[in-house]
């Protein structure tokens, strides 16, 4: 199994609206990728600060949604609440206890 991490900053008093948009929009297409495996989604409201964590069935699964351009167009929705660019990284899950 592979782990998308994307670490958001977003703008002061955004982060209830940041949740309810990944709740009703995100997570749908989410579901409806290949691969798709689940996420979590982290949120430090005093921060304004977000970390979505999506897992995939593999590292191959993962890199073709950003290919097929999910991934950006997912982006796109949370622009306006960002106050910094986000950052993504990708982890093999190494231990699981699900």
């Amino acid at each position: 199994m592979y782990a998308r991490v994307t670490i958001l900053q977003l703008k002061k008093g955004k982060a209830e609206e940041a949740i309810r948009l990944y709740e009703m929009s995100i997570l749908p297409a989410a579901e409806a990728q290949k691969g798709y495996r689940g996420s979590y989604v982290l949120a430090d409201r005093q921060a304004d600060k977000g970390i979505t964590v999506t897992f995939w069935e593999s590292e191959r699964d993962a890199l073709d949604n950003e290919e097929n351009r999910y991934y950006q167009e997912q982006l796109v929705k949370v622009v306006n609440f960002l106050a910094a660019p986000p950052i993504r990284e990708g982890y093999d899950v190494a231990v699981s206890d699900r």
